[in-house]
């Protein structure tokens, strides 16, 4: 399937009447804006083709219902105004996410490791939407009173694990698909829970929003088990994050890199 086919497919699925269509070759994305609200969306097409040869039709479906669902939060946005800090979540990115939204205004954030930026969510159900410094008069807060209400509402989140054994090493898998996965590495009282429960070296990765991998790991082979999963997890990942790890120890999170058999800490690599 080509860009131009994919777009004539979205427009078959999601309509003509309720949205304007513009078509960007050269940057092969399409911009898509709801007449009634006012407000769009830009959507690249690479990925969504990428994915398309994957999952076929499903991979169209899912787009379909993403974009069908944030418009419909954009909708109750206007009609019933935002409803305080109570649905305020912590979202972990990448660092190269973009900071400011489409409109211009700065996203609300905080520093968290040299490959992870917090951004932060008002939810919405189905979705969220990532607030920004214009949010904030409507909402009637500050930044910071976003930070604090988002460290107390990832407390909130299930911590369920499922684990797994390989090559000697113990993985857990936090999977709730809730929008929060990645965002649970934030809550220390788990993490530190865990660290007591772990006898090797305890890494935690965040590969893709919906994911949160924490490693006992026990070997130089459980390295390169880690890196595998991470790696593929990254591949698949709606929201990519980061395909690197973290070893976790004293509360604090440091990058690995694992080549081959050997890991390498980012002090280790500047002696």
């Amino acid at each position: 399937m080509k860009s131009s086919q994919l777009v004539t497919e979205l427009k078959k699925r999601l309509g003509e009447e309720q949205f304007d269509w513009a078509f960007d070759q050269e940057k092969d994305q399409v911009r898509l804006e709801h007449k009634i609200l006012g407000r769009g969306m830009n959507i690249s097409l690479p990925e969504i083709l990428a994915k398309y040869a994957q999952k076929k039709d499903a991979a169209i479906v899912d787009v379909v219902y993403t974009i069908e669902q944030t418009f419909k939060a954009m909708e109750r946005e206007q009609a019933d105004g935002f409803k305080g800090l109570a649905q305020v979540y912590p979202i972990i990115r990448s660092a190269s996410f973009p900071k400011n939204s489409k409109e211009g205004s700065p996203f609300v954030t905080t520093e968290h490791t040299a490959e992870t930026r917090i951004f932060y969510a008002l939810d919405m159900g189905t979705t969220y939407r990532l607030i920004d410094e214009s949010m904030l008069p409507k909402l009637g807060v500050t930044a910071e009173q976003v930070r604090e209400a988002a460290r107390f509402s990832v407390k909130k989140l299930r911590t369920d694990v499922k684990r797994d054994e390989v090559a000697g090493s113990i993985f857990y898998f936090v999977n709730h698909n809730d929008g929060y996965d990645a965002s649970r590495i934030l809550n220390e009282a788990f993490l530190k829970e865990m660290r007591q429960n772990i006898e090797g070296d305890m890494t935690v990765s965040v590969p893709h929003q919906d994911v949160l991998i924490i490693g006992d790991i026990r070997s130089e082979v459980g390295y390169d088990v880690l890196a595998q999963l991470t790696m593929h997890y990254f591949t698949v990942g709606t929201v990519p994050i980061t395909s690197l790890s973290f070893v976790y120890e004293d509360g604090k999170l440091e990058p690995i890199f694992i080549l081959a058999k050997n890991k390498v800490t980012k002090e280790q690599e500047k002696k």
